[in-house]
């Protein structure tokens, strides 16, 4: 069985999803560390031919804090200039209709939890793509917050019984693979690919939002997108 550990991100970018695809259980890491001006209460979009953010308001946030103990403002302040925010940035985008309505509909999710909403923006995204990757969090699966970094993962692997981690390109400076071969787990990495695609005939951005992506293509162009990756060991 082939897993990987990411944080909650929010929308991420396509490279989050391409390791997703290529997994058959994901772990949502939501018991570290919240890391202010990040990746997991906000992504970029696409707006007037330059990267904005879309942003969930915090209330409270710290990094002395986990991320699955930090909470959003009060939806009503921001869900709907959010969703006007989207309109304007991709109210002419060939696929508006469908992916609007994903968005609204992971905002909408009456949690509070930072956690809980871009986890949901993930796993949501993925049933919309149509893929089987199945997800676990961290805060409720383990019982192992003691153990630290490459030690953690080895033991949510062998828990999973897994028999391969996958990672991102940034997890190389991270994790030894004689480490994880002494726990009989291989070690791969999934070198991310963002190719281009037209974006209202401005020059490309890439590495924008997930959201991005899915306003411009089709699920089966994305799909071709996701299977891109090239494994090594």
């Amino acid at each position: 069985m082939r897993l990987a550990i990411m944080q909650p991100y929010l929308f991420p970018y396509l490279g989050y999803f391409q390791l997703a695809a290529s997994v058959d259980r994901f772990v949502v890491y939501d018991d570290v560390t919240f890391i202010k001006n990040g990746w997991i209460n906000r992504n970029r979009i696409l707006l007037a031919g330059a990267p904005h953010y879309l942003t969930v308001p915090l209330a409270g946030a710290s990094s002395s804090r986990r991320i699955d103990e930090v909470r959003t403002q009060p939806r009503e302040r921001w869900l709907g200039k959010l969703l006007e925010q989207l309109r304007h940035a991709y109210g002419r985008a060939p696929q508006y209709a469908p992916v609007s309505r994903l968005v609204e509909q992971v905002l909408s999710d009456s949690t509070d939890s930072i956690a809980r909403l871009a986890a949901k923006s993930v796993i949501d995204t993925c049933a919309y793509l149509g893929l089987e990757t199945t997800f676990v969090t961290t805060s409720t699966g383990y019982g192992n917050e003691a153990l630290r970094s490459e030690a953690r993962v080895i033991d949510i692997c062998a828990r999973e019984h897994a028999g391969t981690y996958v990672n991102l390109p940034g997890g190389r400076a991270l994790y030894d693979a004689g480490t994880f071969a002494a726990a009989s787990i291989d070690l791969e990495f999934v070198d991310t690919a963002l190719p281009a695609y037209p974006q209202f005939g401005a020059p490309f951005v890439p590495g924008l939002s997930i959201i991005d992506v899915l306003m411009f293509n089709h699920v089966e162009s994305v799909h071709a997108m996701l299977s891109r990756e090239a494994i090594t060991a």
